[in-house]
């Protein structure tokens, strides 16, 4: 295979073999040197453009065709130096068109076909390129089958170019531009032999042992990006506890904001400890198992070899997958970047349930218990269920056990994180009580109103910022091209949302709510987590546009009807949202993603894409979060109200949890305007 390189690195000009990515670049050449015609002219090179858009879908079944092989076999050498000549021609290219739209010879048609060509030359030029970079090995015999047509194309350039020239409708920069255009694909073609003459002979192919090395090689920047990615998208989940802490606080009084300020401080620390000792282990400690239908494979080989060990029952012939059981503790067995990227990825998503609670039960809980809370949901509460959805558990395996789609589908945590924490506040709340004054006997409730409102939206725009690394970061791998899908979706959720938030209140209470706002955008970035990777934009925009319908009418249902004190509102946004997310996958996943997702074979498909057991598995998903988390969090919150004691005292809160249990106010008066009890003298 190796001595046929010359022969495949450079085709013939003439009636040679070329690499289709020439043959596309000369068809999109000809088609850019089309616009130059004059107006009298525009029937005679719309003609030309037909034949050229014929060519282009040729093209693209010959490079569907190329991209395959260059998959199996990869590319010589050579041919990666022809593809950075490409590049080069892809820049001479757009100056091209600039000249050819300086001359003012183009239709609004045409500059239409144009952008077309130029779209479709870029992202194929692109794919060979990132193809030719990854693989960087030899040239199978196959690929020299699809390097044909250049002297067609040739002649057809010729021939557009003999058409500009008698039609006269070329600018003196443009001929230039053809000129030179012809001379790069002359280069660009010219066979090595010839090359050879005037350069010296050609480089000796790779050796074997080369070869292996810069497979290697390909092989440890890839792990790298995709470590460097997961990291960075973990930092800036991270700094979502600033927005967290800033919305909780802002949403709440001002005697309480030292104290709440507190809790989502020593949230993070406690949580990371407890997912330290067994949380990690438990989730994520069998996704290499047996057992397990989900592995995560994209930050290097050491996560498969040992996060392998799960506990597991058997049921109607089926087997069960219920908790991992390795990596306690983080021993130094598992001292490498890849498991520890994995951890901190997981423990922050972890953070983000075991704070949502802090804010449907601030202004009177104690501190002593929330900061058990904090570690027993870091080590057992959230990674039993994480681990059922994300370790390759028993949810997960619905679809390759029971056909129920591709199993219980989350991307990053719209049931994993939102629904749980969704839960967990709605239990903790209930147990807890509402904050003194809140209701009278009669049961109507009475407002309280945060402190600071700007707070509240500066905590809001930090969360959004930050749930770009919760969404793209879920591939835990960069180059993972689904990311940019991932972003837009998040962006739009968010933005629908927030536009309902608003407009539900000023149409419900004649003014629009700021706090609503705010809550508008979360609930549509909780609600698209789980299908961000899986649904299209127009679907992104309906999913959190009911979600700010959903969050006003949500939040009125909590109060009035089930007379539980959510001061910032956290049920509504996270809970129900987080249900709504991940039915919504359900329904609207479009089938174009996700193949091989949980062991089941094609894309994940919602209800209205033909699938109708997926929307049922997420169905089933969503009510085991429900029941479990829900019976998990009443016995811990009941054991610590039993043993500690959940609630403040009447007078404490009167007092503010400032003073009672921080000992200090977050707004303390200034010392010059307090008078002194004594005189000074």
């Amino acid at each position: 295979m190796v001595s046929h390189l010359p022969a495949l690195a450079y085709p013939l000009l003439g009636g040679g073999s070329m690499n289709p990515a020439i043959r596309f670049t000369v068809s999109l050449g000809a088609g850019l040197l089309l616009l130059s015609s004059p107006l009298h002219a525009q029937q005679a090179v719309a003609e030309k453009v037909t034949a050229l858009q014929e060519d282009m879908r040729t093209l693209q079944r010959d490079y569907i065709d190329l991209q395959k092989l260059l998959m199996q076999s990869g590319v010589s050498p050579a041919l990666q130096e022809q593809l950075k000549g490409l590049n080069d021609f892809r820049n001479r290219l757009s100056d091209l068109d600039r000249k050819v739209a300086e001359s003012g010879t183009s239709s609004a048609v045409f500059q239409e076909q144009l952008k077309a060509l130029q779209l479709e030359f870029k992202n194929r030029l692109a794919e060979v390129e990132r193809k030719a970079a990854e693989i960087g090995s030899t040239s199978s015999l196959a690929l020299q089958d699809q390097l044909k047509g250049v002297g067609e194309l040739k002649t057809r350039l010729a021939d557009i170019e003999k058409k500009v020239t008698e039609t006269g409708s070329a600018s003196t920069a443009t001929a230039q531009e053809i000129k030179d255009l012809k001379a790069q694909v002359t280069k660009l073609a010219t066979p090595p032999a010839a090359a050879a003459a005037k350069n010296g002979p050609a480089p000796a192919a790779p050796s074997a042992e080369a070869l292996a090395e810069l497979s290697k090689t390909s092989t440890n920047q890839t792990l790298a990006i995709n470590i460097v990615w997961t990291l960075l998208c973990g930092f800036l989940v991270m700094f979502m506890q600033c927005g967290f802490a800033m919305v909780e606080t802002g949403f709440t009084r001002s005697k309480n904001a030292a104290h709440t300020m507190a809790m989502n401080f020593m949230v993070y620390s406690l949580g990371m400890l407890g997912y330290w000792v067994s949380g990690f282990a438990i989730q994520m400690g069998g996704t290499a198992a047996s057992t397990s239908v989900s592995a995560v494979g994209t930050l290097g080989p050491e996560v498969g070899q040992l996060l392998n060990n799960a506990i597991s029952f058997d049921l109607f012939g089926k087997t069960f997958q219920i908790a991992g059981a390795s990596g306690f503790f983080l021993p130094p067995s598992m001292w490498c970047g890849g498991i520890f990227t994995l951890f901190l990825f997981q423990m922050v998503f972890m953070d983000t349930t075991a704070t949502i609670p802090t804010g449907s039960m601030a202004e009177r809980w104690r501190f002593l218990p929330f900061c058990i809370f904090s570690f027993v949901v870091g080590a057992l509460i959230y990674p039993l269920y994480g681990s059922w959805v994300w370790g390759g558990g028993w949810l997960a395996a619905l679809g390759k056990n029971f056909g129920l789609g591709h199993g219980h589908v989350d991307f990053a945590g719209s049931s994993v994180v939102h629904l749980c924490g969704g839960v967990l506040a709605w239990v903790g709340a209930a147990k807890l009580g509402p904050r003194l004054g809140k209701f009278n006997k009669d049961g109507s409730s009475n407002p309280i109103p945060g402190h600071n409102i700007p707070m509240g939206i500066i905590g809001t725009f930090i969360l959004a910022f930050g749930w770009f690394g919760f969404n793209a970061g879920s591939t835990l791998a960069g180059m993972d091209v689904q990311i940019g899908v991932i972003a837009v979706n998040t962006m739009l959720a968010s933005a629908s949302g927030a536009l309902m938030g608003m407009v539900t209140t000023w149409v419900r209470f004649s003014k629009p709510d700021p706090s609503f706002m705010c809550n508008g955008m979360l609930a549509g970035m909780v609600a698209i987590t789980a299908p961000c990777a899986f649904v299209d934009s127009w679907a992104a925009v309906l999913i959190g546009a009911i979600s700010g319908v959903m969050v006003v009418y949500a939040a009125s249902l909590v109060e009035e009807k089930f007379k539980l004190d959510d001061p910032v509102g956290a049920i509504s946004v996270h809970g129900f949202n987080g249900a709504w997310g991940v039915l919504a996958l359900g329904l609207f996943a479009n089938g174009k993603y996700g193949a091989g997702w949980n062991g089941v074979d094609g894309g994940v498909r919602g209800l209205f894409y033909g699938d109708a057991s997926q929307f049922f598995a997420q169905i089933v998903g969503t009510l085991t979060c429900v029941v479990s988390v829900g019976f998990m969090g009443y016995v811990m919150f009941a054991l610590l109200d039993k043993t500690f004691g959940l609630r403040a005292s009447d007078k404490e809160q009167m007092d503010g949890m400032d003073v009672s249990e921080m000992a200090m106010e977050a707004y303390p008066p200034d010392l010059d305007t307090v008078q002194p009890k004594t005189p000074v003298s």
